[in-house]
C-alpha cells in the first residue's frame, strides 16, 4: 500500500515517513497541498496523512479535491488543533479517521493496519465481481454487507490454492454458492463442478456413491458405473452435509483425499483422480470429533482452509438487495413492498436465511391480492414474530422458543429427533411444541 503524507513541517513529514517506511510501506511526501494533488495525480496512492491546518489550500480543501479525483481514497486527517467539531467536519467531507499531534505513532500504525485489511478486501472484491461480469459464471452473488465483502475476498484467495476448503455455515446460507464461485475462479473452472449431498444418501449406497462399482459387484449392479469421484477429475468435488458420511467409510475417503487414488466397488485396480475438494457443514465437526463420530485425522484434512459463511439475520443489510433480486426474479414488474413490510421482513430473523427469505418472497408473490405488498401479505410467522417482538415477556419468549425450534429442525433438514437433540428435549416433547407454534415441515 501507498501512502502519501502531507504536511508543511519538514520534521513532521521525516519522523512520519522512516516510521512507515521501517513498517514496510510505500511513502511519499509533500509539503503543500498543490504539491500533494500533483503527485496524487502521478501515482496509485492508498492512503493520504494530511495534515489540517497548511498555507496555502486548507487541510479541508485538498480533502474534497481528493475525494473529487478518487471517492475511495482512505484520508487520516492530522492537525494539532484537534476538537469535536473539527473532527466531526473532516469526517462528513470523507476522512476515514483523524488524529491529534502529537501523533501516537502505535495508534496510527493500528488505524493504518484496519485500512490496509479493508483496501485488500475491497480489490479482491472488485477482482470478484468483475469476473462475474466478464466472464460466463452462472451466479448471481447478491449482497453489499462488509460480511459478504470478507466471503468474497476469502474466495478469491482461496480459488488459487489446490488445498482442501471447509466451508461452514447455518442451512440456507449459501455454501453450495460460495463452492461453487471458488471452483469458477480456479484454474480448474473449466472442468466439472460435481456436488454429492452426502444427507441425502442412503448409508449402503454411499461407497458407490463416490468411487463407482463394477458390473455384478451386488446386487443390483446392473450395469458398472463412475462415482462421483471420477466424474470430477480435472474439477472440483463438493461434499456436501460432510458430516453425514458413515464412519466406517471415512477411513477410505481420507485415503482418497491423500493420495488421489480410489478403488471402485468389486475392483481390485485402483485409478488416479485429480479433484480439488470442497467440503461443507452445518453440523459442529469439531464437536463430533470429541465424540468419536467423526475421524480427527480426516477432520484436519478436510479443513486445510476455512470459510464461515454467515447467518443473514448477522447482515441484515443485505435484505433489501436480495428481497429486490428475488421480487424481480418471482414477481411482476409492477409488483413491490411497502415500506412497512419491508421494515418488518428486514426485522425478522430468518433462520432459514437466504433459502427462507426467497421461499417467502415466492409463497408472498403468489398469494398477494394487489401490486403492493404490505404486512397482511406476509406469511403467518413473519407477522406473528413482529407481533410477539412487541407483546408481553411471555410471548416474547415464545417468540424465541419458535425461532430455536425452527433453526434446529433446519439445520437438521427437518429430521425431528436430530434436532430434538439438539435442543436438549425428547421428540415427544418437540412434536408438542411445534403443534402448539403452529410449526410445519414446507411442503
Amino acid at each position: 500500500m501507498k501512502i502519501l503524507i502531507v504536511d508543511d513541517d519538514p520534521a513532521q513529514r521525516e519522523l512520519l515517513q522512516g516510521f512507515l517506511e521501517n513498517q514496510g510501506y510505500s511513502t511519499l511526501s509533500a509539503p503543500d497541498g498543490q504539491e500533494a494533488l500533483r503527485l496524487f495525480e502521478r501515482e496509485p496512492i492508498h492512503l493520504v496523512l494530511l495534515d489540517h491546518r497548511m498555507p496555502g489550500l486548507s487541510g479541508d480543501a485538498v480533502l474534497e479535491r481528493l475525494k473529487e479525483m478518487n471517492p475511495k481514497v482512505r484520508i487520516i486527517m492530522i492537525t494539532a488543533f484537534g476538537d469535536i467539531d473539527t473532527a466531526v467536519s473532516v469526517m462528513k467531507l470523507g476522512a476515514s479517521d483523524f488524529l491529534e499531534k502529537p501523533v501516537d505513532l502505535s495508534v496510527l500504525l493500528k488505524m493504518i493496519q484496519q485500512i490496509e485489511q479493508a483496501v485488500n478486501v475491497e480489490e479482491d472484491v472488485a477482482q470478484v465481481k468483475e469476473a462475474l461480469a466478464d466472464g460466463p459464471l452462472p451466479l448471481n452473488i447478491i449482497g453489499e454487507s462488509r460480511a459478504i465483502e470478507d466471503v468474497l475476498s476469502l474466495a478469491r484467495r482461496m480459488a488459487g490454492s489446490p488445498w482442501p476448503i471447509l466451508v461452514c455455515g447455518e442451512t440456507g446460507t449459501g455454501k453450495q454458492l460460495a463452492a461453487h464461485l471458488i471452483h469458477l475462479l480456479s484454474h480448474r473452472g473449466d472442468g466439472p463442478f460435481v456436488d454429492v449431498n452426502c444427507a441425502a444418501i442412503p448409508e449402503t449406497l454411499f461407497e458407490s456413491e463416490l468411487f463407482g462399482h463394477l458390473k455384478g459387484s451386488f446386487t443390483g449392479a446392473s450395469h458398472t458405473r463412475r462415482g462421483r469421484f471420477e466424474l470430477a477429475d480435472g474439477g472440483t468435488l463438493m461434499l456436501d452435509e460432510i458430516g453425514e458420511i458413515p464412519i466406517s467409510l471415512q477411513p477410505k475417503l481420507l485415503r482418497a483425499i491423500q493420495e488421489g487414488r480410489i478403488n471402485p466397488v468389486g475392483s481390485e485396480e485402483e485409478r488416479d483422480v485429480n479433484v480439488r475438494l470442497i467440503s461443507a457443514t452445518n453440523r459442529n465437526l469439531r464437536k463430533m470429533v470429541d465424540e468419536g463420530s467423526f475421524r480427527e485425522d480426516l477432520f484436519y484434512r478436510i479443513r486445510v482452509l476455512e470459510i464461515e459463511i454467515p447467518p443473514l439475520r448477522h447482515r441484515r443489510e443485505d435484505i433489501p438487495p436480495l428481497l429486490e433480486f428475488f421480487l424481480k426474479r418471482y414477481g411482476s414488474p409492477s409488483l413491490r413492498l411497502s415500506p412497512e413490510a419491508e421494515d418488518t421482513l428486514i426485522k425478522y430473523p430468518f433462520p432459514g436465511n437466504v433459502r427462507e427469505l426467497e421461499h417467502v418472497v415466492q409463497r408472498t408473490v403468489t398469494l398477494a391480492r394487489g401490486p403492493v405488498i404490505t404486512p397482511a401479505d406476509l406469511p403467518d410467522e413473519i407477522r406473528h414474530f413482529q407481533a410477539t417482538t412487541q407483546g408481553t415477556l411471555e410471548e416474547r419468549l415464545e417468540a424465541v422458543e419458535r425461532e430455536m425450534i425452527l433453526s434446529a429442525l433446519e439445520k437438521n433438514g427437518w429430521v425431528q429427533t436430530r434436532a430434538a437433540d439438539q435442543l436438549g428435549i425428547s421428540e415427544r416433547v418437540l412434536r408438542y411444541k411445534m403443534q402448539k407454534a403452529g410449526i410445519r415441515k414446507p411442503g
